[in-house]
């Protein structure tokens, strides 16, 4: 088979994931078929698992990646109903839709928790989280998200690593939309798990998510209560460590997609993908700002990579008819999750500034399809 020359539809995502992969991603993906059983691809395995430790710049002695089939939201199910021992607490810094998720599942395994809710465009009180982990000695893991993506406000994840560690508690990140594009050091940032999906900060295919932990926190898990046979983290890194293989059937595919996916990632480097983001992001705040539009998160506490914007206040303003004007333009844009009343642009994926600016000039178009007001306006001042 020669795939020489082959080249798919480019199309840019705007969504916070899937993101935009390169052609050499999706390529990658037409490969023999192979059993997953055989020795060339456990070694695949063993060489991104390694990898994905290094990315947060961890040591392969002290913590371990273990790969799951799903989206990331089976990492956070696996984190929870894994990493809490019998007869303690989990404490949710719940201040976003990600967040919110975290409390759901805890209420649907029956776990013990207390869900500490701040406003979803409020950084959380450090203050408020130590009083509660004083309060209550028996909290034995504390779950935070680093990049809410519902609105793109940035956490103290370090701060907050420091008070759980201080309080002799596991610290669960949530680093699904940050993970390989905003610099992560997991032993500086006072990090005991880590997640992220393949089709994140990676670029690369869905259907393959990891947690980056701690061995000798997972080794001691090994006596918690079993509370699912398939999202089990023990089960799924000893089998690992004895045969080299998930558990269960990989999506083959997909593990050839990460490979090379981890190839661009190195070649572009940590700081040069971290730069690209960056200048992504300042020119979807210049195209949003130029139209007048506000954003629903203080400047101040955004990550960086996802901009969420207010609806204007103009009857003729129609979400699913500019989605549908810009989407058969090549351009894909995304509702809001912690505001009903906003839309999401994120800088995730394989794209640059030409791509942010050519997406603004289909936005302005489909503006005026619309016969909205530029710039748009809004009833009341500022919302931050």
């Amino acid at each position: 088979m020669d795939i020489t020359g082959m080249k798919v539809e480019r199309k840019i995502l705007l969504n916070p994931g899937p993101a935009t992969t390169t052609d050499s991603v999706k390529l990658a993906q037409l490969v023999s078929d192979i059993c997953p059983r055989e020795k060339e691809f456990v070694g695949i395995m063993d060489n991104i698992c390694k990898d994905l430790v290094r990315i947060v710049h961890g040591d392969l002695k002290k913590y371990a990646a273990i790969l799951f089939c799903g989206s990331g939201t089976i990492n956070m199910d696996i984190c929870l109903n894994s990493l809490l021992p019998k007869g303690k607490k989990v404490l949710i810094i719940n201040n976003g839709s990600y967040s919110q998720r975290a409390a759901e599942i805890c209420a649907y395994y029956g776990l013990d928790y207390i869900d500490l809710k701040f406003q979803y465009n409020e950084v959380p009180d450090l203050d408020k989280i130590s009083d509660v982990m004083t309060q209550n000695t028996d909290i034995a893991l504390v779950y935070a998200t680093q990049n809410e993506t519902g609105t793109g406000l940035l956490n103290p994840i370090r701060e907050i690593g420091k008070l759980v560690h201080k309080n002799n508690a596991v610290f669960v990140v949530d680093t699904t939309s940050s993970y390989a594009m905003l610099p992560i050091d997991i032993e500086k940032d006072n990090i005991d798990f880590c997640m992220a999906s393949a089709q994140k900060g990676l670029m690369a295919m869905t259907g393959i998510s990891f947690i980056i932990g701690n061995r000798n926190i997972i080794e001691e898990s090994a006596v918690y209560p079993k509370r699912s046979y398939y999202c089990n983290l023990y089960m799924q890194y000893e089998y690992f460590k004895k045969h080299g293989e998930m558990h269960f059937t990989p999506p083959v595919q997909t593990i050839y997609a990460l490979k090379q996916a981890l190839k661009e990632y190195w070649d572009e480097g940590e700081e040069g993908k971290w730069k690209r983001h960056q200048r992504v992001f300042r020119a979807i705040l210049e195209g949003v700002r130029e139209l007048g539009f506000q954003c629903i998160i203080d400047e101040k506490y955004q990550s960086g990579l996802v901009v969420a914007v207010k609806y204007p206040d103009d009857s003729r303003w129609n979400f699913e008819k500019v989605h549908d004007y810009c989407y058969g333009r090549g351009f894909t844009i995304y509702p809001g999750k912690a505001d009903n009343n906003s839309f999401r642009l994120c800088a995730l994926g394989a794209i640059d500034v030409c791509d942010v600016k050519a997406f603004f000039e289909v936005f302005k178009d489909a503006l005026k399809e619309s016969d909205v007001q530029v710039p748009v306006r809004y009833n009341s001042g500022r919302l931050l």
